[in-house]
C-alpha cells in the first residue's frame, strides 16, 4: 500500500511511539497491561493526508466496558 502512494495516518499522526494500539487479546491480561497490537489504521491519499487534524483511538476505560476486542479509530479532516 505504501507502495502505491498510501498514508498511514496513524504513524503520521504518532511517529514515534509503538501504537496507538487498536486490538487486544481476550487471553490473559492484555487490554490492562496495553500488550495489544495496532491493527486498525486509516490510509488516506497524500493530498487528504495533508488535512488530517486529529487521530484518536477511542479505547474503553477498563476491560469490563468494552464492547469488542477492537476499538475505534477515528480521524478528523478539515475539507
Amino acid at each position: 500500500m505504501k507502495q502505491q502512494g498510501w498514508v498511514d495516518i496513524g504513524r503520521v499522526t504518532h511517529p514515534d511511539t509503538p501504537g496507538p494500539y487498536t486490538w487486544w487479546s481476550y487471553r490473559g491480561q492484555a487490554f490492562d497491561t496495553d500488550a495489544g497490537w495496532r491493527i486498525d489504521y486509516h490510509l488516506a491519499t497524500p493530498k487528504l493526508a495533508a488535512k488530517a487534524s486529529n487521530y484518536k483511538v477511542h479505547r474503553a476505560a477498563s476491560y469490563d466496558t468494552r464492547w469488542t476486542d477492537h476499538s475505534p479509530v477515528v480521524v478528523d479532516y478539515q475539507i
